[in-house]
């Protein structure tokens, strides 16, 4: 049906202006990318002269052959352009290009195959830069991947067949309606990714039953009820980030980890941190370690009478999991914890990924400017994350909602995303630069909590550690490290999908797939070399790895019911601080 409009499009040669007019876009660009190289080193624009020449040869014999093939199939007269060869960047294939129209017809085909030289020419220029500093050279890097990704044809309405295509079948409606999406957006402050109005927490999302039983300015402390007669005699703490809500680990029922446990016999507790505000403003590491994982750790022991809780910490939260082994074991209490499992989590920032792109002094200096009141907005924190994947989740959604005018999909996992929590300003602060920028945290002794060095050598606490395999938050590469540091038993697993999907994947859903191996292995490549598929979901490893520990069960009664010991109910689950802004 898109063809049969798009075929009343009256066929256009481009002109030389026009022509000229893509060689000048194309030349800026490059310009660009030359001043910011020589600006980096001092004017010097350190080029190998036959790489540039190759990659230069090679551009204008792709797009002498482009007009070519072009001019032969008969320009915009023709029925069907002649394909570029499979060697080509203009072959390549890209889910933005999907719609039939951009290889069918003439027009939209050159408009593609154009992009896709252009956009492997100046990535190839940009990796084409010598003797810059590695974190230079990536931030230029960076740089070109954003710009490339925000001049696709498929952003634009007037070249992208899909959106000319609804345009015309809707009279317009769509334009009107995906500018109603836009101001709303402008007005929150924040791109919207799925229907905000189809998820209620407490009632569709973070819906497990519990009680909040603690409730400090920091935390608020869940205690789930169980759902079997008796459970391990060790309980699970789940340390959550504090840089999102905690309910991406209970999602809608199905997806929920936290109801996932709890029916496997644990007794889980959880810590939903506060989302900062002016009162918060002074917080740093030493709260987030003591009075955030320490307390709630001698919280949960005091309460059920046990002498250790198996712990987990997700990405941030994980890092400073480490640092809390790290102080108890210096402080001769390492038998509070009986495990420790990292989900996505980093303590060697050595190789960190594109986040250490956001820890420059400039960078440093704006996230200054934007804490004001003694908090950054979370809104702040929520736009880095969705540049490091700009094509996913910003142009991906700038064409269906502000082109297309499409209704959003009603997403749990995306609408948890868009749930942003604000950050105490020094603590950030702190995080970013002693752990991304300075790395720290693996330096024995280089940091001390509550007047205490740490050692993460001193860490002999049995550790189950879980990466992504396309995590780009935590790179496979960058969590790996942290076996690096660990000085007691170590169980490494990859997980399928990346940060979040590889995380949330209960068995149920039958998705994706792990690799394990049966004995530690001493590098990354000696693991991927000796791991063995797995297809599913990991969680059942994990839980039977929980299960070795020799654990014995016991009944359902007193403080194992939320509010039923020690500490009352504060309120039902999932509590007031997971609403508050």
């Amino acid at each position: 049906m898109a063809m049969d409009r798009l075929e009343n499009i009256e066929p256009h040669m481009p002109t030389l202006v026009e022509m000229q007019q893509w060689t000048q876009v194309i030349g800026r660009a490059q310009q660009l990318m030359l001043e910011q190289a020589a600006g980096a080193t001092g004017g010097h624009l350190p080029f190998d002269p036959a790489t540039v020449s190759r990659i230069q040869s090679s551009f204008a014999n792709e797009g002498l052959a482009l007009w070519q093939r072009f001019l032969d199939a008969g320009g915009m007269l023709c029925d069907a352009p002649a394909p570029a060869p499979e060697d080509s960047p203009a072959a390549r294939k890209d889910r933005r290009f999907a719609d039939p129209a951009w290889t069918s017809h003439p027009f939209y085909d050159l408009i593609r195959q154009s992009y896709l030289l252009t956009s492997d020419y100046l990535l190839r220029m940009a990796d084409a830069v010598d003797g810059l500093d590695p974190k230079q050279k990536a931030k230029l890097r960076f740089a070109t991947g954003g710009f490339v990704d925000a001049m696709a044809p498929s952003n634009f309405a007037l070249t992208n067949p899909t959106v000319v295509e609804k345009t015309l079948r809707s009279g317009g409606e769509n334009l009107v309606k995906g500018l109603q999406h836009m101001l709303a957006d402008l007005e929150k402050g924040q791109l919207s990714h799925t229907d905000g109005t189809a998820f209620e927490v407490g009632r569709n999302i973070a819906a497990t039953p519990g009680k909040v039983i603690k409730e400090t300015p920091l935390y608020q402390l869940i205690h789930y009820e169980p759902t079997t007669d008796k459970v391990l005699e060790t309980p699970l703490l789940i340390f959550p980030p504090w840089i999102n809500r905690f309910y991406i680990l209970d999602l809608s029922p199905e997806k929920s980890f936290v109801q996932w446990a709890v029916d496997q016999g644990l007794s889980v507790f959880l810590v939903s941190w506060k989302s900062a505000d002016a009162s918060m403003k002074d917080l740093g590491w030493d709260d987030y370690i003591l009075r955030g994982q320490v307390d709630a750790i001698d919280t949960v022991r005091d309460l059920l009478g046990v002498r250790n809780v198996h712990t987990i910490g997700y990405c941030v939260a994980g890092t400073t999991l480490a640092a809390t082994l790290a102080l108890l074991a210096a402080r001769g209490q390492a038998e509070k914890v009986a495990s420790a499992t990292f989900f996505t989590a980093q303590v060697d920032f050595s190789k960190a990924g594109d986040l250490c792109l956001f820890v420059d002094d400039e960078q440093l200096k704006l996230v200054e400017q934007l804490s004001t009141g003694g908090y950054l907005d979370g809104r702040y924190m929520a736009a880095t994350f969705n540049l490091l994947r700009g094509r996913d989740l910003i142009w991906n959604y700038v064409v269906n909602n502000y082109l297309l005018g499409q209704d959003y999909p009603p997403f749990d996992l995306l609408y948890w995303n868009g749930d942003t929590t604000n950050l105490p300003a020094r603590w950030h602060r702190d995080y970013l630069t002693q752990l991304y920028r300075d790395n720290l945290l693996v330096q024995p002794g280089a940091l001390s909590i509550d007047g205490t060095p740490i050692d993460l050598r001193k860490i002999e606490t049995p550790a189950y550690v879980q990466a992504g395999r396309e995590d780009h938050i935590a790179p496979l590469e960058s969590v790996w490290k942290m076996m690096e540091h660990l000085s007691g038993p170590t169980r490494f697993l990859l997980a399928g999908s990346g940060h979040i999907a590889g995380v949330i994947n209960p068995p149920a859903a039958g998705k994706y797939q792990y690799w394990s191996c049966a004995e530690p292995q001493p590098t990354l490549d000696d693991f991927i070399a000796a791991a063995t598929e797995t297809k599913g979901s990991w969680w059942p490893d994990w839980i039977e790895w929980i299960r070795g520990h020799g654990e014995k069960n016991v009944a359902v009664r007193g403080g194992r019911k939320p509010g039923r010991g020690k500490l009352k109910a504060v309120e039902d689950a999932p509590g007031s601080y997971v609403r508050t802004r």
